[in-house]
């Protein structure tokens, strides 16, 4: 696949991708291609529709003409839209499964409407959904049900924009992350005391002078770096340093550029002089905004259409200007102003300081809210105690009454226990003077007594 197509992929690829070293063999063989594969389906463009954007380039390489396509189009009918005509004659399946992503995008995009909005509280009887997706450019929010040529022109015409404007959002973050650095330096030595705080500025600055000790920084795309990545990394012989060799060498992907990736790998000899992450005044985070400064050099005195790629031939051409073999040292980020002024130092900390304050009022309503419920608790469990009181008393009650309504024991015949027992004393068939006990030897019924002596007896 030629450049076209692999310069729609490096923007949804190769521009989020921390670089690292490349482990070339001094046998000569070249890594497995499947492996380089594996490794570009694990990156992350960063972007919040990623996922639909890989995936629609996956689906649409799928369909033979479309690819054919894109094999023979340049970087201009990509950004342009011209290949997004092409849409129309695909595949049905193509087709139907790219009407399908979008349908799952618009439900994603809603469901993150939703919630900012539930998030900020916004109240809401009916939302206006079209409204809504059109603060999204990479998708066509009139059409929420199929993937249209416009779809796939927006979809590019975003990621192309994203992606341009990353570099300067890694620049920004690399800021805040170093004013943010300075800021907690500060507060930490207003803590200590006078002695401790002098020991502890000594030791950072120690600490910052040990970091500038390294060996020198050959400018990246310079001939002295290169062919330090010729000897060192591809294990070849300085002295038989070929522009063209070193470039194929490097163009991993075998597609004729060196996209953004590619470059940046190829400083990791340089940044190894400077950072090592064992050391503690060595700053991973710095090591990585060196190496971006290093691609955009290389970038700006290189890529001579603004592409975003080197060709074969834009290399070849770097090596014949006269900086190529006469470049000055590198200067590092410790050789430069810092990348904050003192004003916007400031401004940040007025911004954290808003922040703090903040997050300790919702932190305090937070508070009151689970004391509130922790009282509410108390109050259900002693309304729950009181409730099983009231029904443990009513059960008692219930049981009382059904002990005073129960009727006197009767015989076999339905007749009452006394009843028959009277009879019998008539009959005679229980003798005077003997009284009936059970088992226990208690008196079964007080009417069967016994009579006084004098009680007359029955004839």
């Amino acid at each position: 696949m030629v450049g076209a197509w692999r310069w729609l992929l490096l923007l949804s690829i190769s521009l989020r991708v921390w670089s690292v070293p490349i482990d070339r063999k001094t046998d000569g063989q070249d890594a497995p291609p499947p492996q380089e594969e594996k490794a570009e389906e694990n990156m992350d463009t960063g972007l919040y529709y990623d996922r639909y954007l890989r995936e629609v380039i996956e689906v649409l390489e799928t369909d033979p003409h479309f690819r054919e396509k894109l094999q023979t189009a340049n970087t201009e009918d990509i950004k342009n839209g011209r290949l997004s005509k092409e849409l129309d004659l695909v595949g049905h399946h193509v087709r139907t499964r790219l009407d399908e992503l979008k349908r799952q995008e618009v439900s994603r995009l809603r469901m993150l409407l939703k919630a900012k909005l539930d998030s900020t509280n916004t109240q809401s009887v009916q939302m206006d959904h079209v409204s809504l997706l059109k603060q999204f450019e990479h998708l066509d929010p009139h059409n929420q049900n199929t993937f249209e040529a416009k779809d796939l022109e927006l979809l590019i015409a975003a990621a192309t924009k994203d992606l341009e404007n990353y570099d300067a959002e890694r620049h920004e973050e690399f800021k805040r992350y170093e004013m943010l650095k300075e800021h907690e330096r500060r507060e930490y030595l207003k803590s200590l005391d006078q002695e401790k705080r002098e020991r502890e500025e000594k030791r950072i600055e120690d600490l910052r002078e040990k970091h500038r000790q390294h060996p020198k920084v050959n400018a990246p795309g310079s001939v002295d770096q290169l062919r330090e990545v010729w000897e060192e990394t591809d294990g070849l012989d300085p002295q038989e340093f070929n522009p063209k060799t070193f470039f194929k060498l490097h163009d991993t992907n075998g597609d004729g550029l060196l996209d953004e990736q590619e470059l940046e790998a190829l400083f990791t000899k340089e940044l190894e002089k400077v950072y090592d992450p064992k050391n503690e005044e060595d700053d991973m985070m710095e090591m990585e905004e060196e190496r971006l400064r290093m691609r955009e050099h290389v970038m700006k005195n290189v890529d001579l259409n603004r592409d975003r790629l080197v060709s074969l031939e834009e290399f070849i051409k770097s090596t014949e200007k006269k900086e190529f073999n006469n470049a000055k040292e590198w200067e590092t980020l410790d050789d430069k102003q810092p990348v904050y002024t003192e004003a916007e130092l400031q401004r940040f900390e007025a911004e954290l300081r808003d922040k703090e304050v903040e997050l300790s009022r919702r932190a305090e309503t937070l508070r009151q809210e689970q004391e509130l419920l922790k009282e509410r608790g108390k109050a259900l469990e002693a309304q729950k105690k009181e409730y099983q009181q009231a029904l443990m008393e009513m059960s008692q009650r219930q049981k009382d009454q059904q002990a005073v309504n129960k009727p006197p024991p009767s015989g076999p015949n339905g007749d009452l226990q006394f009843q028959q027992e009277i009879q019998k004393l008539a009959q005679g068939d229980i003798p005077v003077g003997k009284v009936p006990v059970d088992q226990n030897g208690e008196v079964q019924n007080s009417l069967q007594a016994e009579p006084p002596q004098n009680f007359p007896q029955h004839t």
